[in-house]
Formats: structure tokens, C-alpha cells, sequence
């Protein structure tokens, strides 16, 4: 596993562009720092500096090569790179409340913003008035907008709320695109129609991820649970509270497997298994013994516990490799069908990547289906 540490500060925030050569990340204050990778090491090569609150939310496009940002000013940015350089464009959310988090569509054509306001607003680009405009989804949110994730049919909305609903929404924008298709959460999509509202949650919703099929999703609640639900006629919940500590993110890496991570400090893979209707936990996903004491001698490990005096002793028994809660992972490689590779930023200023082959191979017990 490769582990990098960025910051003194926690990373409240990251996205990775295309080819996975540059990561931007928010070190906890008002700006968006860009690193290029430059064989082993990291250099920061841009620092966006527009917002005057902190930066809560950032989203990197693939194709069109444009990010996206928002924050607790309750505004958000649509960058573009024009010759060297990160150019900002105001989008207005009309909301009065901070801005929590912001997805990039999969067509890239809107994107849609969680605030504190209790409504999303999805973002599209208006070309007669050369801007882009918002529409907002309202009912029945009660509370913050924690979490978003988009199906692949690039309608379909999940988030995650600290009214501890979770919910499925249609963000269909007539103007910009044609009308969908039916799925199996439904077939009628007027903006802004809920198609699903979770039952049973204890706790705020902090982290949604539909698979790649986009016939199941999965959310993480800060009751330590985390739920599955397929759609169909009438969908169908499972949900297991695990031994964990609350997580505070999700994804999915295959169509049956999840990785979910938080106040842990290391990745945890979970099983869905349709047949017996069961979310089991699979494992813990972090090999640090073996990483961080390879190549070290018993006298160097008891003169580093040496150093670190008796006042650090605890954090010296920590032995994951995050020192801190773990608060967003994303797909490098494989995407959600297949993950070859997942990232984990967190409060510790840390990023790690994570190879699931490798993983797999060093934890016995360890299979991913």
C-alpha cells in the first residue's frame, strides 16, 4: 500500500482528474491545493483561491477537464484550465446555509450540491444566457444534505442526510437531456420525484454509493450500520450494524462488495449476498504490521519507542495506517465493477492507495466476490 502525507492539516475534501497524474485536495481552510505525481513524490503545481469560507466539496469531470467546488460561503465554482492557469466561474445555489458536498453527473452535463439549507440544488448550463442555473429538490428533506452519489443512467440522484433519511431523488433536466429510460427504482422521473426513502436508520447518513449497475445501493449511518437496497417492484433492505466504529463513507468495488471507512482510521470491506438477503462484514482491509516494520530491526523499533516518550505511547498502539478518521475513498482503477485501486484521504493530512489484488493475497481470510 502506498501512503503519502500531504499535510499537517486534515484533507476535508479530494478529487483525482482523468488519468489519476494530479489529486486536488482542501487542507481544511478556503482553498483547493492541485499536486502533480513526479515519480515517488507529490508537487503542488496550483493553489485555487476563490472561495472565502472552507471548502466542503470538490469534483473533478474526466472528460471535460473541469472541477468543481463548494463551501460553507454557500457558494460554488465551476474551474476551468485556460493556459496555465484555474479560471472560476460563479454558479448560484440560492441557498442560505453551507454547502456540504457536490457530484459531477456521469455525462458531466450538471452537477448537483447538498447544503445545509435542506434541499440539493442541480446545476446545469444555461447557453442562451452563457451561466448555469440551479433547480432545487426540497420535500420531504428534513435536515443537511451529507452525501451524494449519481446513477449511471445520469438521472437518478442517492443522498444521504442528517435527518437520518436516506433517499433516492429524479434530477431529470428537460432542458439538457432526453427523457429516461425506466429502472428499477421506477419509471416515472419528474424533477425532483422521490423514487426511495430508507426506513429504520439510527443515525446521520453519512456516506451513498449506487454500483455500477445502478440497481443497488448502499449507505453508511453513524449508528455504525451499513444498509443495502436493490431496487425492483418493491425494493428490498438489508442492513447490518457493524462492530465498527461510525463510517463515514462508502463505494462499491464490485456489484457484491462494498469498502466503507471512518472514525476506524482503516478501510472494511462488506459482502452483499442477494440469495440470502445478508450484508456480512469481510474483513479489515489494512496490513500495517508487516509494511511498517519490514526492513527495521528490534533495536530500531525500541529506540523509536524511545523517542516517542511515554506522553505518545497511545498513538504509538495505533496501528493502522491512517492515524486518524478516514473521511472520503475513490475509485482509482477498475471503477465500480471491477476496483483495482481505491484512495483514502482523512484527518490525519494522509492519502493512501490502496491495491485490492495485493490486498487480497496478504489477508488470508480476505475474498472479494
Amino acid at each position: 500500500m502506498a501512503y503519502h502525507s500531504f499535510l499537517l492539516e486534515p484533507i476535508s475534501c479530494h478529487a483525482w482528474n482523468k488519468d489519476r497524474t494530479q489529486i486536488a485536495l482542501c487542507p481544511n481552510n478556503h482553498d483547493v491545493h492541485i499536486y502533480k505525481k513526479d515519480g515517488a513524490s507529490w508537487n503542488k503545481i496550483h493553489v485555487l483561491k476563490e472561495h472565502n469560507g472552507q471548502v466542503t466539496g470538490i469534483d473533478w469531470a474526466p472528460e471535460s477537464n473541469r472541477i468543481v467546488t463548494c463551501g460553507t460561503d454557500r457558494n460554488a465554482y465551476v474551474w476551468t484550465l485556460k493556459g496555465d492557469a484555474w479560471k472560476p466561474t460563479l454558479v448560484i445555489l440560492r441557498i442560505n446555509r453551507a454547502a456540504r458536498c457536490v457530484k459531477w453527473s456521469p455525462k458531466e452535463n450538471k452537477f448537483a450540491v447538498g447544503s445545509g439549507s435542506r434541499l440539493i440544488s442541480v446545476c446545469y448550463f444555461e447557453q442562451e444566457n452563457d451561466w448555469w442555473v440551479c433547480k432545487h429538490i426540497k420535500k420531504p428533506i428534513r435536515s443537511t444534505i451529507l452525501s451524494l452519489d449519481w446513477h449511471p443512467n445520469n438521472v437518478l440522484l442517492a443522498a444521504g442526510s442528517s435527518d437520518f433519511k436516506f433517499r433516492i431523488f429524479s434530477a431529470y433536466i428537460k432542458e439538457v437531456e432526453e427523457k429516461p429510460a425506466p429502472t428499477s427504482w421506477g419509471a416515472k422521473m419528474p424533477f425532483g420525484e422521490m423514487m426511495f426513502e430508507s426506513s429504520g436508520t439510527a443515525g446521520w447518513v453519512h456516506g451513498v454509493s449506487f454500483s455500477a449497475s445502478g440497481n443497488r445501493v448502499a449507505w453508511t449511518s453513524h449508528d455504525s450500520t451499513v444498509a443495502v437496497a436493490e431496487g425492483g417492484k418493491t425494493a428490498v433492505i438489508t442492513s447490518l450494524t457493524s462492530e465498527t466504529l461510525p463510517l463515514l463513507c462508502v463505494t462499491f468495488i464490485t456489484e457484491n462488495s462494498l469498502v466503507a471507512a471512518g472514525h476506524d482510521c482503516y478501510p472494511a470491506l462488506f459482502v452483499y449476498d442477494a440469495a440470502k438477503g445478508t450484508v456480512a462484514f469481510g474483513g479489515k482491509l489494512d496490513v500495517p504490521k508487516q509494511s511498517a516494520q519490514r526492513g527495521m530491526t528490534a533495536r530500531e523499533r525500541f529506540q523509536n519507542l524511545d523517542k516517542k516518550a511515554t506522553s505518545e505511547t497511545k498513538e504509538a498502539v495505533l496501528e493502522s495506517l491512517h492515524k486518524n478518521s478516514i473521511s472520503q475513498i475513490s475509485i482509482l482503477d477498475g471503477g465500480k465493477a471491477k476496483c483495482a485501486k481505491f484512495c483514502t484521504t482523512g484527518m490525519d493530512g494522509g492519502m493512501a492507495i490502496w491495491d485490492v489484488k495485493t490486498l487480497e493475497s496478504a489477508l488470508k481470510d480476505l475474498k472479494i466476490v
